[in-house]
């Protein structure tokens, strides 16, 4: 880390640009990017090459062509901002995803106004992740300013999708060799993890969709046909009795946050069998019908120590027990997606300058921790084949997601410092 005196000078041009980060977080809280569908990518996308442009950033604008979503319609826009250093040397890359969730219900607040009051911004997608972005960006400039001749390269990225899978984004950033380990060598995702923690990767994940098979007849006699409800009303009393418990069981030594998530876990997600739900303004009543298709969505999160293969035979060995015990059982599995752990080590370089900057900042050592879920470090890692990948940025990871989201002033202005030091501690001679 560099000499106090360097990091003195900093933080004193980064306090001088709070108003800035508040209107910056509050402009980008304002430009609706629901996903889905996918709104406003080129907008955001826009306003951020008109911000870093002056700024001796080189801007590309790159659409995610032929990705799940993009269309005519809502195509997924992505921009890679990159500022070269007057000599040669390692890029830090800054990527942030520019996309936010639906709003849901119970908001008091305006979700795109950016109100500020007190310390906190509000707005959807304040916590996860414009702060972050903001935070970033600040970090960026104040460091340039302040010492124009650093080493090396720092990008700024705000990417589509992630809240769906990040395939619009990074994947398709990763897979044209935006994130090659000859070309950025070190990468911080400002997600909200809190301003101690260093987050060094995520669970896996593996989504799949079960149908079990039936046969058609009128509800008034069923005994002519076979429910398929009650084949998946079988799968799931199976689940319930082997495979919760199995799961249960399994721990791992990965540091995932919240503690109920250090062992491996099954959602259901979604549960839909018999006829299609019918629209909200019908009237009339259920048709008299024997269900012959039942459809279950899974989502399995596994742990580092688990091996895909048999997170994928404990589904099958349920179902051909299943199958073993009823009379006409069929059943069908599709998978939607699987995502593998990601664990960057700790004595990666980009975990101990993060690391020294949160005890120069903070005067607290880091703290070191795990996603239960899954995020962009996932497509840094393989298929970027990146490994020097964290992520660190402000805000309450509780709140992503919630009516009234928010974000602290205080914690972006912070969690600017720790970025711009560890920027100090890369880019400087």
């Amino acid at each position: 880390m560099p000499d106090q005196s360097k990091l003195d000078r900093l933080n004193a041009e980064l306090d001088t640009r709070r108003d800035d980060l508040i209107a910056l977080t509050q402009d980008l809280i304002r430009i609706p990017t629901l996903n889905p569908p996918g709104e406003n990518y080129r907008l955001i996308c826009e306003y951020l090459e008109a911000r870093l442009k002056p700024r001796s950033f080189n801007c590309e604008l790159i659409r995610a062509f032929e990705t799940p979503g993009d269309s005519e319609k809502y195509p997924r826009w992505n921009i890679v901002a990159r500022r070269e250093g007057a000599i040669k040397g390692d890029c830090v890359h800054f990527n942030s995803h520019t996309d936010v969730v639906e709003l849901g219900q119970d908001w008091t607040r305006d979700a795109f106004g950016g109100e500020l009051d007190g310390d906190k911004i509000y707005g959807r997608g304040a916590c996860d992740m414009k702060g972050g972005l903001a935070a970033s960006i600040i970090a960026a400039e104040a460091f340039i300013d302040t010492f124009p001749e650093f080493s090396g390269a720092i990008e700024i990225s705000g990417t589509a999708d992630e809240e769906t899978g990040g395939f619009g984004g990074v994947a398709y950033l990763a897979e044209k060799g935006y994130f090659a380990p000859a070309r950025v060598q070190h990468v911080i995702i400002p997600e909200p993890l809190g301003l101690d923690c260093i987050c060094l990767g995520h669970r896996g994940a593996w989504w799949a969709e079960i149908e079990t098979k039936g046969r058609n007849a009128h509800g008034s006699m069923p005994f002519l046909g076979d429910c398929a409800v009650r084949h998946m009303g079988a799968v799931l009393t199976e689940m319930e009795t082997s495979l919760y418990p199995l799961l249960s069981s399994k721990r791992t030594d990965m540091p995932v946050i919240p503690k109920g998530a250090r062992q491996s876990t099954l959602n259901i997600n979604s549960f839909h069998g018999g006829q299609e739900e019918p629209d909200p303004d019908f009237t009339g009543l259920p048709s008299p019908m024997v269900p012959d298709s039942a459809r279950m969505v899974i989502d399995r999160r596994f742990l580092i120590e688990e091996n895909f293969e048999d997170v994928q035979a404990e589904i099958y060995d349920v179902l051909e027990k299943v199958k073993s015990e009823r009379t006409d059982f069929d059943y069908k599995v599709r998978e939607i997606q699987q995502i593998h752990p990601s664990m960057t080590a700790k004595d990666a370089p980009v975990v101990t300058s993060i690391a020294a900057a949160i005890e120069k900042t903070l005067g607290k050592p880091a703290e070191y921790v795990v996603s239960p879920g899954s995020y962009d470090q996932k497509h840094i890692d393989r298929i970027g084949h990146l490994k020097n990948c964290i992520a660190y940025g402000p805000g309450i990871l509780e709140l992503a997601h919630q009516p009234d989201e928010y974000v602290e002033v205080s914690a972006m202005l912070d969690s600017a410092k720790v970025m711009g030091h560890s920027l100090c501690d890369l880019l400087l001679e």
